[in-house]
Protein backbone atom coordinates (compact mmCIF):
# COMPACT_ATOMS: atom_id res chain seq x y z
CA UNK A 1 0.00 0.00 0.00
CA UNK A 2 1.52 3.73 -0.92
CA UNK A 3 1.73 5.80 2.24
CA UNK A 4 -0.34 8.65 1.02
CA UNK A 5 -1.31 11.51 3.12
CA UNK A 6 -4.56 11.46 5.26
CA UNK A 7 -5.44 14.64 3.64
CA UNK A 8 -5.48 12.88 0.11
CA UNK A 9 -8.58 12.09 -2.57
CA UNK A 10 -9.45 10.02 -5.41
CA UNK A 11 -11.69 11.03 -7.84
CA UNK A 12 -13.41 9.41 -10.29
CA UNK A 13 -12.76 11.23 -13.41
CA UNK A 14 -14.82 10.33 -16.95
CA UNK A 15 -13.93 13.65 -18.97
CA UNK A 16 -17.20 15.07 -18.59
CA UNK A 17 -18.48 18.64 -17.15
CA UNK A 18 -19.59 16.91 -13.60
CA UNK A 19 -16.34 15.33 -13.14
CA UNK A 20 -14.47 18.23 -13.81
CA UNK A 21 -16.42 20.18 -11.49
CA UNK A 22 -15.76 17.96 -9.05
CA UNK A 23 -12.31 17.57 -9.67
CA UNK A 24 -11.67 21.13 -8.88
CA UNK A 25 -13.62 20.52 -5.98
CA UNK A 26 -11.43 18.29 -4.72
CA UNK A 27 -8.39 20.19 -5.54
CA UNK A 28 -9.55 23.29 -3.02
CA UNK A 29 -10.02 20.65 -0.57
CA UNK A 30 -7.70 17.90 -0.37
CA UNK A 31 -3.85 18.54 -0.48
CA UNK A 32 -3.21 15.51 -3.18
CA UNK A 33 -5.64 14.43 -5.70
CA UNK A 34 -5.32 11.74 -8.07
CA UNK A 35 -8.31 10.53 -10.25
CA UNK A 36 -9.67 7.71 -11.84
CA UNK A 37 -10.92 7.01 -15.16
CA UNK A 38 -13.07 4.02 -16.64
CA UNK A 39 -12.88 2.14 -20.23
CA UNK A 40 -16.15 0.37 -19.66
CA UNK A 41 -17.17 -0.32 -23.59
CA UNK A 42 -18.56 2.91 -24.22
CA UNK A 43 -19.47 4.41 -27.53
CA UNK A 44 -19.40 8.10 -26.10
CA UNK A 45 -15.44 6.76 -25.71
CA UNK A 46 -14.17 10.35 -26.58
CA UNK A 47 -14.23 11.22 -23.44
CA UNK A 48 -11.23 9.63 -22.75
CA UNK A 49 -9.50 11.40 -24.86
CA UNK A 50 -10.81 14.28 -22.91
CA UNK A 51 -9.21 13.52 -19.85
CA UNK A 52 -5.97 13.99 -20.67
CA UNK A 53 -6.08 17.50 -22.17
CA UNK A 54 -8.19 18.36 -19.17
CA UNK A 55 -5.70 17.17 -16.86
CA UNK A 56 -2.65 18.68 -18.96
CA UNK A 57 -4.63 22.14 -18.57
CA UNK A 58 -4.87 21.96 -14.98
CA UNK A 59 -1.11 21.56 -15.08
CA UNK A 60 -0.34 24.41 -16.98
CA UNK A 61 -3.39 26.79 -16.39
CA UNK A 62 -4.00 26.31 -12.68
CA UNK A 63 -0.72 26.32 -11.09
CA UNK A 64 -2.38 25.94 -7.40
CA UNK A 65 -3.92 23.30 -8.20
CA UNK A 66 -1.15 21.54 -10.55
CA UNK A 67 1.39 21.42 -7.50
CA UNK A 68 -1.62 18.83 -6.01
CA UNK A 69 -2.74 17.06 -8.54
CA UNK A 70 -0.89 13.36 -8.70
CA UNK A 71 -0.77 10.48 -10.64
CA UNK A 72 -4.35 9.36 -13.17
CA UNK A 73 -5.36 6.08 -13.42
CA UNK A 74 -7.24 4.13 -16.14
CA UNK A 75 -9.10 0.96 -15.25
CA UNK A 76 -11.02 -1.25 -18.08
CA UNK A 77 -14.07 -2.55 -16.95
CA UNK A 78 -15.47 -3.91 -20.06
CA UNK A 79 -17.42 -6.68 -18.13
CA UNK A 80 -20.12 -3.39 -18.65
CA UNK A 81 -20.02 -4.04 -22.12
CA UNK A 82 -20.19 -8.08 -21.87
CA UNK A 83 -23.56 -7.17 -20.22
CA UNK A 84 -24.92 -4.88 -22.78
CA UNK A 85 -28.61 -3.79 -23.37
CA UNK A 86 -27.74 0.08 -22.78
CA UNK A 87 -27.66 2.49 -25.55
CA UNK A 88 -24.21 3.77 -23.95
CA UNK A 89 -22.41 0.43 -24.73
CA UNK A 90 -24.88 -0.93 -27.60
CA UNK A 91 -25.91 0.58 -30.95
CA UNK A 92 -29.21 1.00 -29.58
CA UNK A 93 -31.34 4.47 -29.49
CA UNK A 94 -31.78 6.52 -26.53
CA UNK A 95 -35.04 6.35 -25.37
CA UNK A 96 -37.50 6.06 -22.62
CA UNK A 97 -36.99 1.89 -21.88
CA UNK A 98 -40.42 0.19 -20.61
CA UNK A 99 -39.34 -0.13 -17.33
CA UNK A 100 -39.47 3.56 -16.70
CA UNK A 101 -35.86 4.75 -16.76
CA UNK A 102 -33.88 5.86 -20.12
CA UNK A 103 -32.11 3.13 -22.65
CA UNK A 104 -29.08 4.69 -21.16
CA UNK A 105 -28.97 3.61 -17.99
CA UNK A 106 -26.27 1.21 -17.43
CA UNK A 107 -27.29 -1.46 -14.54
CA UNK A 108 -24.86 -1.05 -11.79
CA UNK A 109 -22.49 1.30 -13.49
CA UNK A 110 -21.79 3.63 -10.39
CA UNK A 111 -21.60 1.14 -7.50
CA UNK A 112 -19.15 -0.77 -9.62
CA UNK A 113 -16.53 2.54 -9.80
CA UNK A 114 -17.13 2.91 -6.44
CA UNK A 115 -15.77 -0.60 -5.97
CA UNK A 116 -13.17 -0.62 -8.43
CA UNK A 117 -12.25 3.53 -7.09
CA UNK A 118 -12.34 1.95 -3.27
CA UNK A 119 -9.59 -1.08 -4.25
CA UNK A 120 -7.85 1.11 -6.32
CA UNK A 121 -7.59 3.60 -2.81
CA UNK A 122 -6.68 1.02 -0.49
CA UNK A 123 -3.51 0.31 -2.56
CA UNK A 124 -2.70 4.02 -2.66
CA UNK A 125 -3.31 4.60 0.67
CA UNK A 126 -6.77 6.76 0.16
CA UNK A 127 -9.74 6.51 1.97
CA UNK A 128 -11.65 9.50 0.01
CA UNK A 129 -13.79 9.57 -3.15
CA UNK A 130 -15.17 12.16 -5.00
CA UNK A 131 -17.94 11.31 -7.60
CA UNK A 132 -20.27 13.27 -9.59
CA UNK A 133 -23.45 11.74 -8.62
CA UNK A 134 -26.33 13.90 -8.70
CA UNK A 135 -30.00 13.37 -7.84
CA UNK A 136 -31.24 17.11 -8.38
CA UNK A 137 -30.42 17.20 -13.07
CA UNK A 138 -29.83 13.90 -13.57
CA UNK A 139 -31.26 11.38 -15.58
CA UNK A 140 -33.47 8.99 -13.44
CA UNK A 141 -30.52 6.70 -12.89
CA UNK A 142 -31.64 4.80 -9.30
CA UNK A 143 -27.50 4.63 -8.67
CA UNK A 144 -26.90 7.80 -9.09
CA UNK A 145 -28.94 8.71 -5.94
CA UNK A 146 -27.54 9.76 -2.18
CA UNK A 147 -28.69 6.30 -0.50
CA UNK A 148 -26.99 4.33 -3.28
CA UNK A 149 -23.90 5.99 -2.73
CA UNK A 150 -23.90 6.31 0.74
CA UNK A 151 -24.83 2.54 1.42
CA UNK A 152 -21.91 1.38 -1.25
CA UNK A 153 -19.38 3.59 1.13
CA UNK A 154 -21.11 1.36 3.97
CA UNK A 155 -20.59 -1.70 2.32
CA UNK A 156 -17.25 -0.96 1.20
CA UNK A 157 -16.17 0.07 4.89
CA UNK A 158 -17.08 -3.56 6.05
CA UNK A 159 -15.42 -4.99 2.81
CA UNK A 160 -11.91 -3.18 3.27
CA UNK A 161 -12.47 -2.85 7.27
CA UNK A 162 -11.61 1.03 7.36
CA UNK A 163 -13.92 4.08 6.65
CA UNK A 164 -14.33 4.85 2.54
CA UNK A 165 -15.83 8.04 2.55
CA UNK A 166 -17.68 9.02 -0.86
CA UNK A 167 -17.66 12.99 -1.49
CA UNK A 168 -20.69 14.46 -3.89
CA UNK A 169 -20.44 17.55 -3.82
CA UNK A 170 -23.13 18.19 -6.85
CA UNK A 171 -25.68 15.64 -5.19
CA UNK A 172 -28.29 18.51 -4.44
CA UNK A 173 -27.83 21.24 -6.84
CA UNK A 174 -29.14 21.82 -10.16
CA UNK A 175 -26.72 21.64 -13.41
CA UNK A 176 -27.14 25.90 -13.73
CA UNK A 177 -25.38 25.32 -10.03
CA UNK A 178 -23.21 23.18 -11.18
CA UNK A 179 -21.89 25.88 -13.67
CA UNK A 180 -21.64 28.38 -10.94
CA UNK A 181 -20.06 26.02 -8.62
CA UNK A 182 -17.26 25.65 -11.41
CA UNK A 183 -16.77 29.73 -11.38
CA UNK A 184 -16.62 30.11 -7.79
CA UNK A 185 -13.64 27.29 -8.11
CA UNK A 186 -11.78 28.19 -10.77
CA UNK A 187 -13.33 31.18 -12.25
CA UNK A 188 -14.09 31.84 -16.07
CA UNK A 189 -10.48 30.13 -16.70
CA UNK A 190 -11.92 26.46 -15.72
CA UNK A 191 -15.71 27.45 -17.29
CA UNK A 192 -14.16 28.05 -20.29
CA UNK A 193 -11.71 24.66 -20.20
CA UNK A 194 -14.97 22.82 -19.42
CA UNK A 195 -16.64 24.49 -22.64
CA UNK A 196 -13.87 23.66 -24.96
CA UNK A 197 -12.38 20.30 -23.84
CA UNK A 198 -14.95 18.40 -21.54
CA UNK A 199 -17.48 15.98 -23.21
CA UNK A 200 -21.26 14.87 -21.81
CA UNK A 201 -22.48 13.97 -24.69
CA UNK A 202 -23.82 10.29 -25.17
CA UNK A 203 -23.05 10.86 -28.78
CA UNK A 204 -19.58 11.79 -28.53
CA UNK A 205 -20.19 14.84 -30.79
CA UNK A 206 -17.51 17.24 -30.63
CA UNK A 207 -18.29 18.54 -33.76
CA UNK A 208 -21.34 20.45 -33.40
CA UNK A 209 -19.89 23.52 -30.88
CA UNK A 210 -22.50 25.56 -28.81
CA UNK A 211 -22.28 28.04 -26.25
CA UNK A 212 -22.49 25.50 -23.42
CA UNK A 213 -19.47 23.18 -25.44
CA UNK A 214 -19.59 20.53 -27.72
CA UNK A 215 -22.21 18.00 -28.82
CA UNK A 216 -24.96 16.54 -30.19
CA UNK A 217 -27.34 18.77 -28.51
CA UNK A 218 -30.09 16.31 -28.55
CA UNK A 219 -29.34 13.79 -26.29
CA UNK A 220 -30.35 13.55 -22.47
CA UNK A 221 -26.93 14.82 -21.58
CA UNK A 222 -26.55 17.57 -23.89
CA UNK A 223 -30.23 18.24 -22.85
CA UNK A 224 -29.33 18.86 -19.47
CA UNK A 225 -26.12 20.49 -19.50
CA UNK A 226 -27.90 23.35 -22.11
CA UNK A 227 -30.69 24.12 -19.82
CA UNK A 228 -28.33 24.16 -17.17
CA UNK A 229 -25.92 26.40 -18.79
CA UNK A 230 -28.82 28.49 -19.65
CA UNK A 231 -30.02 29.12 -15.97
CA UNK A 232 -26.44 30.20 -15.30
CA UNK A 233 -25.89 32.48 -18.10
CA UNK A 234 -29.58 34.31 -17.08
CA UNK A 235 -28.00 34.47 -13.11
CA UNK A 236 -24.78 36.15 -14.25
Amino acid sequence: MTDNSADSALVLFSGGQDSTTCLAWALTHFARVETVGFDYGQRHRVELDARGRILGAIRTQFPAWAERLGEDHMLTLDVLKQIGGSALTDATKIEMGRDGLPTSFVPGRNVLFLTSAAALGYRRGIADLVGGMCETDFSGYPDCREKTVVATAEALTLALDRRVTVHTPLMYIDKGATWALAEELGGTALIDLIVEETVTCYEGDRTHRHDWGYGCGACPACDLRAKGYARYAAAR
